[in-house]
């Protein structure tokens, strides 16, 4: 990148994220904006001090430019352009109707390899099942990697519109149609300069987010074994178009699943002290668990517990066994 004479946007939000250390009085404080969940005057140890002055240290050098590398702002504008724009919506809206759910992208993956083959991107097939893994560079190190996610949700669409999902029960609702879109669209503008790359970019499709293991399968793939840093983004409807958000930390939660099965004795409903009533055991079950949240656990940590799935009894006049 050309020189810059002033720091990006992404550092001066760092920067923000440390409010604590940042002098009240500097020039640069009053045009630096929240970021949501960082707490003013949080204490910072010495590890963070030292973070503050390196990057402190590089915001006031200026960056190096690569001799004939385009700026930011072309890569920006070529991502704006009407030809990639229109040809990353048609990608979206291609796997949008055709949504495959876990472990099953098996039409996903050929479009992203079919697109990969016309940019003349080498990659690796099939990887943890479903999955693609490209590279555009010179091969060698530094790799750094760029994940999107490719599956779909069992869930029936409902809302009417020309590109609604064609497969019944299935659909693309947490985006990952558009987060494959967006990395190749990535992936054909770091093709297209791949001469001023000093290292490889490793595209990592990766099957399977929703549940069913598929980040775990590519890791036991070998897939970021070589690599220094990767880069994971999600849509969020919260924000407008056009704007990235970050913070310091953890910003999206790991997920766990249990089973339990809550037994008593059943029997007929209208005389409920012949019987062990599970279905009220198990209620109160799921009540005492959110108290693991509001009790036990750090109230300054994200932390959800949800119960989406309970199951017991077949007749409404019959208390269950289980």
């Amino acid at each position: 990148y050309p020189p810059s004479p002033r720091p990006s946007l992404s550092l001066l939000r760092c920067w923000r994220a440390l409010p604590s250390l940042v002098s009240p009085s500097s020039a640069l404080s009053p045009t630096l904006s929240t970021v949501p969940g960082v707490k003013p005057g949080l204490d910072m140890g010495f590890g963070k001090w030292v973070f503050l002055q390196v990057l402190l240290f590089h915001l006031r050098e200026p960056i190096p430019a690569v001799s004939g590398a385009p700026s930011g702002a072309g890569f920006l504008e070529r991502a704006k352009g009407p030809e990639l724009f229109d040809w990353m919506v048609g990608l979206r809206r291609r796997m949008h109707e055709n949504p495959e759910l876990g472990f099953e992208e098996f039409e996903t993956s050929k479009l992203i390899r079919g697109e990969l083959d016309a940019m003349g991107i080498p990659y690796k097939h099939p990887v943890a099942v479903t999955g693609v893994v490209g590279f555009v560079g010179t091969g060698g190190p530094p790799f750094v990697a760029l994940r999107a996610d490719m599956d779909a949700l069992a869930i029936q669409e409902s809302v009417d519109w020309e590109h609604k999902s064609k497969v019944p029960g299935k659909m693309h609702a947490c985006g990952h149609d558009g987060h494959v879109a967006m990395l190749l669209g990535a992936a054909k503008i770091l093709q297209e300069h791949r001469e001023h790359l000093q290292g490889t970019v490793v595209l990592v499709f990766q099957p399977a987010e929703e549940g069913g293991g598929g980040a775990k399968k590519m890791l036991e793939d070998g897939v970021v074994d070589n690599v220094k840093a990767i880069f994971g983004f999600h849509v969020d409807n919260k924000f407008p178009v056009g704007m990235v958000a970050s913070r310091p930390g953890p910003l999206l939660a790991g997920s766990g699943f249990f089973e339990a099965i809550i037994s008593g004795k059943g029997g007929h409903a209208a005389i409920p002290h012949h019987t062990i009533d599970p279905i009220l055991a198990a209620s109160n079950v799921i009540v005492s668990l959110q108290h693991l949240v509001s009790r036990e656990a750090d109230p300054l940590d994200s932390q959800v517990i949800t119960i989406a799935k309970f199951q017991g009894g077949e007749a409404f006049n019959v208390i269950p066994d289980s």
